[in-house]
């Protein structure tokens, strides 16, 4: 997607279905208007590496600069971050249980610097403040699917009892189902991304009744990515309305 934004080739065939999506998506945050994004992604070895892989991470800088991470990838803005929010995340966090891995310089790579252009094109500067959330996607043992949901879930609390007056949106990034390596190299399994696309939204329970290893064997090895959505999902709360999916 990076390549395909850089190369200006989001109405070639190939493409074109994929980006006819994100207008609806422009839209909603064009109305809504978000002043912090709370953006749960996987880092690819630009932070950390298979020797030293911390299951969540949470970022409580005051900026993140983007770097590539040895793809030849085009590098995007920096994003200004919000590091009281952080904290209090944080805070949350270790007092539900969660033992994270504090990070008060971290940089950020294309799992999420790519979202943010796909929503924001236009932008010279990046309209929302960051608290970044990474989960460990790369590297056995996983969090399991409902381990990821209760972070969300207890980061839903912390932005419940925090008591500024900005506006937050949720993120929750990576692919569905793909696998880059191995026999299966190539492998997509349509069935399960729908599947997740049918629950997330409506019962998220159901997601979370597979293990990662499950994950792995359905989705391929990168389809653990799902991790991602499932947390942003619990952060979101009980109650939640589909607006638009493609």
């Amino acid at each position: 997607m990076g390549g395909a934004i850089f190369r200006q080739s989001q109405q070639e065939p190939y493409w074109k279905p994929f980006f006819d999506g994100l207008p609806p998506v422009r839209d909603w945050l064009a109305e809504t208007r978000p002043d912090v994004a709370v953006c749960f992604y996987n880092d690819h070895g630009l932070n950390f590496f298979l020797n030293k892989m911390p299951t969540f991470a949470v970022g409580a800088a005051a900026a993140y600069h983007n770097a590539d991470e040895g793809w030849g990838l085009p590098v995007f803005k920096s994003f200004e971050g919000h590091p009281e929010l952080s904290w209090h995340v944080i805070e949350q966090l270790v007092g539900d249980e969660f033992d994270i891995t504090t990070c008060q310089s971290i940089l950020v790579d294309h799992a999420l610097s790519i979202p943010f252009e796909l929503a924001y094109p236009d932008a010279d500067a990046w309209p929302v403040k960051l608290v970044p959330i990474a989960i460990n996607t790369v590297q056995f043992p996983l969090p399991s699917p409902k381990r990821c949901l209760a972070l969300g879930r207890s980061v839903h609390r912390a932005l419940q009892s925090w008591r500024g007056d900005e506006r937050i949106v949720v993120i929750g990034t990576g692919g569905l189902s793909h696998q880059l390596d191995g026999e299966r190299a190539g492998f997509i399994n349509p069935d399960y991304d729908r599947f997740c696309m049918d629950n997330l939204a409506a019962n998220p329970e159901a997601l979370v009744k597979d293990t990662a290893r499950d994950v792995v064997r359905l989705a391929g090895a990168q389809g653990v990515e799902i991790l991602n959505w499932i947390a942003a999902r619990g952060a979101l709360g009980e109650a939640m309305t589909e607006t638009h999916r493609n």
